[in-house]
């Protein structure tokens, strides 16, 4: 079992930028690829970013390739997902994942383990 604790979340301006962080315990966090996904306002929960087990590699929704970046620290069991420029349709609810099936997996149900979520509301 994997336990993910997600922190960070806040109320922002268009422009700013916020970082959000997930730390883990339990089971091996360096054996896990680790994603961020997030649901905006009336609709499914949608992939974000992704990081492999060895954090070699990562892979970006389209839309947030350019202004977020995700990085982990093994060290402290923590995934973080720094997001700049920050528009309002960057307003959802934000969470943590862990998985196994790879760095390119993007589907909710490719990952095992969740965090809470937590509240990123971007103002105009």
């Amino acid at each position: 079992q994997v336990q993910l604790v997600v922190s960070g979340g806040g109320l922002v301006q268009a422009g700013d930028s916020i970082r959000l962080s997930c730390t883990a315990s339990g089971e091996t966090f360096s054996t896990y690829d680790m994603a961020w996904f997030r649901r905006l306002p009336g609709k499914a929960r949608e992939f974000v970013a992704s990081i492999s087990s060895s954090g070699d590699r990562t892979f970006y929704y389209d839309l947030v390739k350019v202004r977020f970046a995700i990085s982990r620290d093994d060290a402290k069991n923590t995934v973080t997902l720094q997001m700049n420029s920050l528009k309002p349709e960057d307003t959802a609810v934000y969470y943590c994942a862990a998985g196994t099936l790879g760095v390119y997996a993007w589907r909710t149900t490719d990952y095992t383990f969740w965090g809470q979520g937590t509240q990123v509301t971007v103002s105009s």
